[in-house]
């Protein structure tokens, strides 16, 4: 007898829901708008470091609503469901697809507008959307 494992034929897939939860989490998904610049800035920063986009949202240093510290964290678990999530699962396939545009400047960092980084000072502010402020 051969057994043969199964697996996700589209791997992709898996990624897609990791960068929509984490556009989701940093967002609150309050608009269209901020929602497609902040994958666009995931873009961004993946295509400036010559990496991958989920390997850009699982930076520590970038997105910290992965964490329970975070005050954004308990928007992690949002439900697959949720219009709102799937408004960010939308705009993240155009985003890995290629079909997004760069909608935010340029942008390849961001910081909510209640807090000051060290490094935002040493970047340049292109964009403040909706308390969200990106940076080039």
């Amino acid at each position: 007898m051969h057994l043969t494992v199964i697996t996700n034929p589209d791997e992709k897939s898996k990624d897609k829901y990791e960068i929509a939860r984490t556009i989701y989490a940093e967002t609150g998904a309050t608009s269209l708008r901020v929602v497609e610049a902040f994958a666009a800035m995931i873009a961004n920063a993946a295509a400036k470091c010559g990496t991958s986009a989920i390997d850009i949202v699982r930076d520590p240093a970038r997105f910290d609503a992965r964490y329970a510290s975070s005050p954004r964290h308990a928007r992690w678990h949002v439900s697959a469901a949720s219009p709102a999530f799937q408004m960010c699962l939308r705009v993240a396939h155009k985003m890995l697809n290629g079909t997004l545009g760069d909608v935010c400047a340029g942008a390849t960092r961001f910081h909510h507008d209640d807090e000051l980084p060290d490094w935002a000072m040493a970047l340049g502010y292109v964009a403040d959307i909706e308390g969200i402020l990106f940076y080039a």
